[in-house]
């Protein structure tokens, strides 16, 4: 490997601090872009980030033009995971354009499906609808890329109000999960932190001579909530259960998000619609990228309760 320059974008997220480490850990010379505000709300990754080996960061606004231009100047791999903090297709695709002009050879995109095209009456979700739309851009401008699906994040789950994966304390000390998804139907599941590092290592190893163009939906586990909860009942060593039901939004949430969760509830709550779409099935490619992942029980069991102490909670004691 001559170039061992990897460019990541927004490297504070869970898929970009996972690919961080992992990349730090093998020899790549790693650019990693954290933008100004997301260094000041997760400054402790954003500190462990400056402490590794091999390690540029470069910080500042994706809405900066020079900072765009200069990002992958020299670089050979990226690995681009946007969220909305801005305008994210146009971001997307000055990110792209920029990577094409400096000669990337190898672009891996988070990407998420836009279920409107699929089947009409499916809703499109919006902060899924605008990745599908960069990932068609991207390949529109010939720019050799792999596009990884994540799965839901194990992660996600927390006993404080937030809506959707709230694992709520009951009185007795058991845990209730409520959400629209049918109680028998199978959902991708993905240890974000633990396994999208090595994931994409095996990606970039293999190349686009193997992956370019290709979907990869990156879940190891496909589990029905009430699998979710039997793993986490065995992992906390206390009864945890599954109630269908409507999202409840209880604390302040961003914007944009609440019609992200009513799109959630109409397209898996009543439509039952496939997660990934009808065309990537999981997990079978993401397990012959990387076989050691971390399923639900073991993260319910080992990283569940730590996460839970650093929110403040003391359930576990």
């Amino acid at each position: 490997m001559t170039n061992r320059t990897l460019v990541i974008v927004n490297t504070t997220g869970r898929q970009g601090a996972s690919l961080a480490r992992v990349a730090s850990a093998v020899g790549y010379d790693v650019r990693a872009h954290i933008t100004t505000k997301l260094s000041e709300k997760d400054g402790a990754i954003a500190k462990e980030l400056r402490e590794l080996q091999n390690i540029e960061v470069i910080e500042g606004s994706l809405e900066d033009d020079k900072l765009i231009s200069k990002l992958f100047v020299g670089a050979r791999r990226a690995f681009i995971n946007t969220i909305s903090w801005g305008d994210e297709v146009a971001i997307g695709k000055a990110l792209a354009n920029a990577a094409k002009k400096a000669g990337v050879q190898h672009y891996v995109y988070s990407s998420m499906p836009d279920h409107a095209v699929f089947k009409k009456g499916w809703p499109s979700l919006p902060l899924w609808s605008c990745k599908f739309t960069v990932e068609n851009y991207i390949r529109q401008i010939g720019l050799p890329a792999t596009f990884v699906y994540a799965g839901i994040y194990n992660n996600n789950f927390t006993s404080l109000p937030y809506p959707l994966f709230c694992m709520k304390l009951q009185a007795d000390g058991s845990f209730l999960w409520t959400a629209p998804f049918h109680p028998d139907k199978p959902l991708p599941w993905l240890d974000a932190e633990h396994d999208v590092g090595p994931a994409v290592i095996q990606i970039l190893k293999d190349g686009p001579q193997k992956w370019s163009g290709h979907r990869i939906g990156l879940a190891y586990q496909l589990l029905t909530p009430r699998q979710v909860c039997e793993a986490f009942a065995r992992g906390l060593r206390r009864p945890c259960s599954y109630k269908r039901g409507p999202i409840t939004v209880e604390v302040p949430i961003p914007s944009g998000y609440r019609s992200q969760l009513e799109g959630i509830e109409q397209l898996f709550g009543k439509y039952e619609a496939p997660y990934f779409g009808p065309d990537i099935q999981a997990p079978e490619e993401a397990l012959r990228l990387w076989e050691g992942y971390r399923g639900m029980e073991e993260y319910a069991r080992e990283v569940f309760p730590l996460e839970e102490a650093a929110n403040g909670l003391t359930w576990m004691q």
